[in-house]
């Protein structure tokens, strides 16, 4: 009985680990938006420089991502996950001492976004394999450390930077995961197989595109696929460009307008989240493709706000709108992983995991700059956004109907 209920607290502390590595995770992104005015500055670059290290991040990220999840699948996920948040963390310390365009490529681009791409799909694989009746609750508030972190490392690494040095704020989140990293050497588990489950043979673990094969053969994934990178592109857009259409259409100061363009979405996205995840596990032991008719929901309400957004809004409008976005683009959050993983094997949840996430982030690395060049013809950021909204309605109309022609015969077969 005693073991019973370690097991059964155990996971919760498994969410808790991946949560804060999750949260640094993130932090260790915004941590380069938010002090690149000072690195630009420092080492004497222009704006096409500092974006290229943005633009090469991603790209690497992106084509990195299908062997972390290969790894995922073939090695400990335990120590796929560890070994990513040291690394990353490693080289996030010494960007703090890089001093030219070409070290900061190495050490933020490659070196940083190489190790985040370990991350991802053995930390979503590891914590579906604990969660099982509770996965999109565990998803939903292990989503919540993305709004936190987003939010918090722009003004902790903001304030570390205005009183020791744009230097030091990475050094500072470097080390905070270093140490978090070892904590999980200790603490972190790979899940127990069940009593009675035969272990997996060398000959039976995934090939490298075995992943991207289930993922694009299979209707409900692939259509979720589709979906996450309609999300991804808006997200990336809205993030890179926000905090600018704040500073021009609306006078505010850099510090304002960074944290205006994300207090008002993340704090309603983190109730969605946690909303949205309890609803799904809840009504899925009834009907399971539930999960994408929320993600489907999710897309058409944040379409709506998106079209708030547009034209010429006033200021308190626009915050409900940034709220209300926030709010309904958490229920595709909520739900991502729990849906890929109720149509795709167990085994290949990495492999399935990285080739999602592969597509949806090389699809968004384009919206920084399609929508700069709209903005440019158009004069206004504000007549982008009705075109962003049309890009999720039609996801959304997409979803909607995948989730009723296909996603119980793709959870049948994957539960047979």
């Amino acid at each position: 009985m005693q073991k019973f209920f370690e097991k059964k607290s155990y996971k919760w502390e498994v969410l808790l680990l991946l949560w804060m590595a999750y949260l640094l995770n993130q932090g260790d992104r915004q941590v380069f938006n938010t002090v690149l005015p000072a690195i630009r500055e420092a080492l004497n670059l222009t704006d096409t420089s500092v974006g290229l290290i943005a633009t090469i991040f991603n790209l690497f990220y992106a084509a990195m991502v299908p062997v972390g999840g290969w790894a995922g699948d073939r090695f400990s996920r335990k120590w796929v996950t560890t070994v990513s948040i040291l690394f990353w963390s490693v080289a996030t310390m010494f960007t703090g001492l890089a001093t030219s365009f070409m070290w900061l490529i190495v050490l933020r681009s490659v070196a940083t976004g190489g190790g985040e791409a370990f991350f991802g799909p053995a930390n979503y694989s590891l914590l579906g394999q604990y969660h099982t009746d509770t996965r999109a609750r565990a998803m939903s508030i292990h989503q919540t450390a993305y709004y936190i972190g987003v939010i918090l490392a722009g003004w902790l690494a903001g304030l570390i930077a205005d009183r020791l040095g744009w230097k030091y704020s990475f050094i500072i989140f470097g080390a905070a995961g270093i140490i978090w990293g070892i904590l999980m050497v200790f603490r972190l588990r790979d899940k127990e197989e069940a009593p009675g489950t035969a272990p997996v043979e060398k000959a039976d673990k995934p090939g490298f595109f075995e992943g991207f094969k289930t993922v694009f053969t299979t209707p409900t994934a692939l259509m979720l696929t589709i979906g996450f990178s309609g999300l991804i592109f808006v997200i990336t857009g809205y993030m890179t460009w926000v905090p600018a259409y704040l500073q021009e259409e609306f006078g505010q100061s850099q510090a304002s307008a960074g944290l205006n363009s994300m207090l008002w979405t993340y704090v309603a996205a983190f109730v969605g989240v946690l909303l949205a995840g309890s609803i799904s596990d809840s009504l899925a032991k009834k009907n399971h493709k539930i999960r994408m008719l929320l993600q489907a929901a999710g897309l058409l309400g944040g379409a709506l706000f998106l079209y708030l957004m547009g034209g010429n809004p006033s200021l308190w409008l626009l915050y409900l709108s940034f709220a209300g976005w926030g709010f309904f683009r958490a229920f595709f959050d909520a739900n991502t992983y729990a849906v890929l993983y109720d149509v795709t094997p167990p085994r290949l949840h990495a492999s399935c995991s990285s080739a999602m996430i592969m597509t949806g982030f090389a699809v968004g690395a384009l919206a920084p700059v399609i929508l700069g060049a709209m903005k440019q013809s158009m004069g206004s950021l504000g007549a982008t956004f009705p075109i962003l909204a049309v890009i999720w309605v039609v996801c959304s109309v997409m979803m909607f109907i995948v989730a009723a022609t296909n996603y119980q015969k793709d959870y049948e077969k994957n539960h047979q």
